[in-house]
């Protein structure tokens, strides 16, 4: 299955798929309920996607939730393992999107798609929203899975970004990587041996993705010869990471892997820190 579906696809609206919109900020739930598609349940980055721990330092700024509590949510959405998932936001998948398909492929579920160009898309088509709260009805449970995989904690990273058989990806945008500016976490700067590589060079004009052949260009450009089980991607605090996963899953570049807590630990650990391009 595709990682992505174009809003054209007629399951989008049929109701044989369970369609989830994700919003992050403060004003998430307020935003959905002004519009969203027709039937989609409302997801919250913070509230639904992410724990929230005491210190970023362990973990980051938006950790993965327990495995029992995501289990949960995804019973009280209505989600069974052989659902159609269909998953958007309002910022092209940056923002929420692909963090849940990303979320829902580690725990082995595997019929999900994001919808390509998100809410904007959707509006360009003409399509009518609806405002107000949707349900599903909810199920008993959603098995819980062993473990979130294609995940590395900090030691891996270390040791990573030090291999030249290794590559890790910074797609943070680059004024943050070269430590001019830093606007969400502590400290401006980098992991030392990361490369940059933007998660918006990887969208068009429209916000949507690049073609899949496009893309592997793109990726290549920057992995090299590297294997894809090689490569880490990283992000300020682990969901805009997910966008580039997504594309490069697109791309057909799979195997790579998510660094969670990213630059919002990284940058709180005491760690060195680099504030040049590599």
């Amino acid at each position: 299955m595709s990682p992505l579906i174009e809003i054209t696809d007629p399951h989008i609206l049929d109701g044989s798929a369970i369609l989830i919109d994700v919003r992050g900020g403060a004003d998430a739930h307020d935003r959905y309920l002004a519009g969203h598609l027709p039937k989609a349940v409302f997801a919250g980055l913070d509230a639904d996607l992410a724990s929230h721990p005491e210190n970023a330092a362990n973990g980051g700024r938006h950790p993965l939730p327990a495995l029992e509590d995501f289990a949960a949510t995804l019973a009280r959405w209505g989600v069974m393992p052989d659902s159609h998932i269909i998953v958007y936001d309002d910022k092209a998948a940056a923002m929420g999107g692909a963090r849940l398909w990303w979320m829902l492929r580690s725990i082995g579920h595997t019929n999900v798609q994001v919808i390509n160009g998100g809410l904007k898309a959707a509006t360009d088509a003409g399509i009518q929203l609806t405002t107000g709260e949707y349900q599903n009805a909810a199920v008993g449970t959603y098995p819980i899975a062993a473990e979130y995989t294609n995940t590395v904690d900090i030691e891996e990273v270390k040791k990573a970004a030090k291999d030249d058989n290794r590559v890790v990806i910074d797609v943070r945008e680059g004024v943050r990587y070269q430590g001019i500016t830093e606007p969400l976490d502590l400290v401006a700067g980098h992991i030392p041996g990361a490369v940059n590589l933007f998660y918006s060079t990887s969208l068009s004009p429209e916000g949507k993705y690049l073609t899949s052949k496009a893309l592997e260009t793109l990726y290549k450009d920057t992995i090299g010869d590297v294997k894809p089980q090689n490569v880490i991607v990283h992000c300020g605090s682990g969901v805009t990471a997910c966008h580039t996963l997504l594309g490069m899953e697109h791309a057909g570049i799979t195997g790579p892997k998510l660094y969670v807590g990213s630059w919002s630990e990284w940058s709180r650990r005491d760690l060195p820190i680099a504030t040049t391009e590599q």
